[in-house]
């Protein structure tokens, strides 16, 4: 076996090699970016007037100047206009090009106007409300970096800069397969001895958008039908994610029919609890992860270690983020534990309150739980307000 620390670091050695696409930006959102989104122009791309008011030139204030006779209005929109009497001032817009000559804007608020005469009441600092060319970004910035999961924003952001395709990275395929003879459909009626599939649908709703084009498949315990479906899948799929034989049991055969299969074996049974049973390996760029049958333990193992290894492979880096235990907790195996928990957040600080529930076979507790709070090994004492790393999944 080993450790959770170990486990990544192995993922990081074999990165899935992606294809690109570049598809419009509307359809964007939630993919991650294979090339930038940059700047097509400085921004704002002119000096850009910031308050509804008056345009005048400062040096005329500074002057002593306080009556502007109104030359004319500027509405936001048009081109910049030029003032012919430097004396004078210019009504203005919001979002208005400043007008040439003029170099600080005033407030309507600390305006008077009347008959066409405009007098300051406000103390007047020079270049004030104004937006200036280039403040925020420069031409050729980059705005969005690659490597981000495209966000509303982001959309926003490409059609501001007329980006009107985003360079993306290709979902991988992925074939999800439930192994079991204990399995029947959603809409059956299940034996005493039977459960209904649900794993596959679980893991089917998280790989929703950028982590695969999924499929599903499910086998029947046969080590026959196992071998020979991993060789046939593996001729349409780059990724294989199974659900299930591949603990010690004697109908769990995936560890053996996919060494036997030509895959190279990266790491079988990790130092954890739930989810020690998992099995990772590849061949020439193709990928197949093995993740225990029980339901906590697979779910786990798919937001643990599938979903991080996709991630880096993409340049994605998400902050950890950590949550303080709300209780004492004990755990006495020299195990990662990955506790369940409900979280709050009252005081500003995210509290993780234990949620045992009946062990990792129990699918009806991941209801009342929002993440896993990861414990880890050396260590059977853990104390109410030390923070530990959260995997969230609400």
């Amino acid at each position: 076996m080993i450790t959770v620390d170990e486990a990544l670091s192995i993922l990081d050695n074999f990165p899935i090699r992606l294809q690109t696409e570049k598809i419009p930006f509307e359809e964007a959102l939630g993919r991650i970016l294979a090339k930038p989104i940059i700047a097509d122009r400085d921004f704002p791309p002119y000096d850009r007037v910031a308050m509804d008011g008056i345009a005048i030139e400062f040096e005329r204030y500074a002057a002593g100047q306080r009556i502007f006779t109104i030359e004319k209005t500027i509405p936001a929109g048009t081109p910049q206009a030029r003032i012919e009497d430097h004396t004078a001032c210019v009504e203005i817009m919001t979002g208005a090009v400043l007008t040439e000559g003029c170099d600080t804007v005033i407030p309507y608020e600390e305006v008077s106007i009347e008959n066409g005469i405009a007098t300051i009441n406000g103390t007047v600092i020079a270049k004030q409300h104004v937006h200036r060319q280039g403040n925020d970004r420069k031409k050729h910035d980059v705005l969005v970096e690659s490597g981000s999961r495209v966000a509303p924003v982001d959309i926003g952001i490409a059609a501001t800069v007329g980006a009107s395709e985003l360079e993306v990275f290709r979902k991988p395929d992925v074939c999800l397969v439930s192994t079991g003879d204990e399995l029947v459909p959603v809409g059956g009626i299940p034996a005493p001895h039977q459960i209904r599939t649900s794993n596959s649908y679980a893991l089917m709703a998280a790989l929703h958008g950028y982590f695969g084009n999924v499929s599903y498949r499910h086998l029947m315990d046969d080590e026959t039908q196992v071998y020979e479906a991993i060789t046939e899948l593996l001729q349409h799929f780059q990724i294989l994610i199974f659900i299930g034989g591949s603990s010690m049991g004697k109908f769990d055969f995936l560890p053996s029919a996919l060494r036997n299969s030509g895959l190279e074996e990266h790491f079988y049974r990790i130092k954890q609890r739930p989810g020690k049973p998992f099995w990772f390996g590849s061949h020439n760029n193709q990928f197949v992860f093995s993740l225990p049958g029980n339901p906590v333990s697979c779910y786990l193992c798919l937001e643990k270690y599938y979903k991080y290894w996709l991630n880096k492979s993409l340049g994605y880096l998400k902050n950890n983020e950590t949550a303080q235990l709300a209780q004492d907790f004990v755990f006495e195996p020299d195990l990662t534990y990955f506790l369940q928990v409900k979280l709050m957040n009252d005081t500003g600080v995210t509290q993780a309150i234990p949620i045992v529930g009946g062990g990792s076979g129990d699918h009806s507790n991941l209801a009342d739980v929002d993440g896993f709070l990861e414990l880890p090994r050396g260590r059977s004492h853990f104390k109410a307000g030390e923070s530990f790393t959260l995997l969230r999944f609400r």
